[in-house]
């Protein structure tokens, strides 16, 4: 069911300031930043090898994100592991009795196929992926 994992997530107060330490200290490449208006967040994608870094910054002082950084500070936020079938996981996941944030995928970065498992159920906040095509 698992591929790999596809990104690390990183809550930020500001992916300007947090890009600093990636790009210019370790010589990585951002390889895109993205708004995903559902989630209140914008993204900033940073490729390591065959996983990324996922930059998170809030885009409403009451989204997920901004939540997240008023109770446990800026930091790491999830996991995210690659599925070739988010529906199929789900239902096994589901069916394993895995608490599910998402019941159904939503649209996430890089128009990937994403869903949270609840971190009640898993000790850490674990998104899964399917990527686009």
């Amino acid at each position: 069911m698992i591929k790999k994992i596809n990104h690390i997530g990183i809550a930020v107060n500001s992916i300007e300031d947090a890009v600093k330490l990636y790009t210019d200290v370790l010589g990585l490449e951002v390889k895109g930043i993205e708004i995903i208006a559902e989630q209140k967040a914008k993204t900033a994608i940073i490729a390591v090898g065959e996983t990324k870094i996922e930059l998170i910054e809030s885009t409403d002082p009451e989204g997920a994100i901004a939540r997240h950084i008023e109770r446990r500070g800026e930091g790491l936020h999830h996991l995210a592991l690659e599925v070739s079938d988010i529906q199929s996981a789900l239902e096994t996941l589901k069916e394993k009795g895995i608490l599910l944030v998402d019941e159904e995928p939503r649209t996430g970065v890089e128009n990937s196929k994403i869903a949270f498992l609840h971190p009640k159920g898993t000790k850490a906040l674990i998104e899964i992926v399917e990527p686009r095509e």
